[in-house]
């Protein structure tokens, strides 16, 4: 659990600085930040990233007290010179459940649901086995990672991804998922065992995420993924943020690699409303995402508001950790996606007014960690200033 939140130090040298589709004058910008360059941090930690073994390239996004940066770094394939840039389509993994949840608090404005609601109210079967000791699963259980939900359905995947790094583990996920839908995951929703009292146990799930978005789905008479694109785009001009790519649009999907595998990973599959980890952005939509994350508004405050407390630094909101950490960042709002081929992080923190959003196209198990040295010497920076 304490992994959402490491602080660490260090971080990447084909280095392509991008600010036209911003708009921005980064100069102005440098003076603007009280003796901040940060044009010159982010050249410096990404430089030091994508000189790791396995990191091939980075994108970085950062929102500092209004001014907007952005940064695309390296070899999206090395040796081809293929710089990611502004037009490059992510994959965000589990970074998605924070715009589910997003959506969730809007629902609750709305008054289409209340986070007090039992589960069950929207399901059109009967699920007995969602309680424990007949107390239910509600919404906020969800939220909250506390419902006792296995992480993904079907349950083989489980499976598989304890062997993350296995070479295999792409292949085997794309062969679960190829024919599996939401018919299939209402079937095994009935196999789930609830061992525990919900609302205690944090216990991470992809799969209570994905019954969420289909609760999104019941309330407002429309699929998931047109809720989601709607909302982006009317609300925060985020015009190329979704979970299904035209065929013109995949061709700007970045292409990844696996763990040590030096051969090209094929994309992650379509989980089944694609609510917990299907999304895919550009980094100019995360930039306006990071901005929307900062301004005071009352979709957002509802979404950062904690949905269970598991410590004095640590607790859940509509998805979003929420950290803790009086010394230097104050309290913080933090996710991070990994599918088999990409890796990403997003902070929002409000006491620097600052927002930042990272990516690779590369996912093994050191992949987290140097992204985390990258983010600390940025935050290092500014606490300090």
């Amino acid at each position: 659990m304490r992994n959402i939140a490491l602080f660490i130090f260090l971080v990447s040298s084909v280095f392509c600085w991008e600010q036209t589709s911003l708009k921005v004058d980064t100069e102005k910008n440098i003076t603007s930040t009280e003796n901040i360059n940060i044009k010159t941090l982010l050249d410096s930690v990404a430089n030091k990233m994508i000189k790791k073994p396995l990191i091939h390239s980075t994108s970085i996004g950062i929102v500092y007290q209004g001014k907007e940066f952005i940064g695309h770094y390296g070899e999206l394939e090395k040796g081809r010179a293929n710089c990611p840039d502004s037009e490059t389509i992510y994959e965000i993994g589990s970074l998605s459940k924070t715009f589910t949840g997003m959506l969730v608090a809007k629902a609750v404005f709305e008054n289409k649901l209340s986070i007090e609601d039992e589960v069950q109210r929207y399901l059109a079967e009967d699920y007995p086995n969602l309680k424990f000791k007949n107390q239910p699963i509600l919404i906020k259980h969800l939220l909250s990672h506390t419902s006792g939900f296995p992480n993904m359905l079907p349950f083989e995947a489980n499976k598989i991804l304890q062997d993350f790094t296995n070479h295999n583990t792409p292949r085997k996920l794309n062969e679960v998922y190829k024919n599996y839908g939401k018919e299939d995951f209402f079937k095994d929703l009935h196999k789930v065992k609830i061992d525990t009292i919900p609302g205690y146990k944090y216990s991470y799930s992809s799969a209570g995420t994905e019954l969420m978005a289909y609760i999104l789905e019941k309330v407002y008479r429309t699929s998931f993924e047109k809720l989601l694109t709607d909302y982006l785009s009317k609300n925060i001009a985020m015009h190329n943020t979704k979970i299904s790519l035209s065929n013109q649009e995949l061709k700007k999907l970045a292409v990844g690699y696996h763990s040590d595998n030096t051969v090209i990973t094929s994309p992650m599959p379509k989980l089944p409303w694609g609510a917990s980890g299907s999304i895919k952005s550009t980094i100019p939509d995360m930039v306006k995402y990071i901005t929307f994350q900062l301004k005071n508004n009352k979709i957002v405050t509802e979404s950062h508001k904690t949905t269970a407390k598991f410590d004095n630094e640590f607790s859940i909101g509509y998805f979003w950790n929420i950290s803790t950490d009086d010394k230097k960042l104050g309290t913080f709002y933090v996710h991070h996606g990994g599918v088999p081929r990409s890796q990403c992080y997003i902070y929002i923190i409000p006491k620097y007014d600052l927002g930042v959003f990272i990516v690779t196209n590369q996912s093994g198990e050191n992949t987290a960690t140097v992204m985390e040295d990258a983010l600390n010497e940025i935050f290092e920076k500014i606490a300090k200033k």
